[in-house]
């Protein structure tokens, strides 16, 4: 059997108004990924999906990933690693004027 780990995600902005949540706790397979968790976490959620997922199925762009405030890019983008205990937060595009 494989380990489990649990990663928390924090929704920020517009993304938190569509999912109409601020986190949520989610249990991966040890090993697992940013692309992993990503996956997960819009298989429960439809508005997740929406969120995260252009309409061709691939991750939006022009979200940001912060791994326990840092740039998943600076980390591996969506390959980065995650580990038991890990924060992601998922922040959108802010707009304003």
């Amino acid at each position: 059997m494989t380990p489990l780990m649990r990663v928390k995600v924090r929704f920020f902005a517009s993304l938190r108004e569509l999912i109409g949540k601020r986190e949520e706790l989610v249990e991966l397979k040890e090993g697992a990924n940013l692309a992993m968790l990503l996956s997960e976490v819009s298989r429960c959620e439809e508005g997740v999906f929406r969120g995260l997922y252009d309409e061709a199925g691939n991750i939006n762009d022009s979200l940001q990933f912060l791994i326990n405030g840092i740039s998943a890019r600076d980390v591996g983008g969506i390959a980065a690693l995650l580990r038991d205990g890990d924060i992601v937060a998922i922040i959108p595009p802010v707009g304003g004027g």
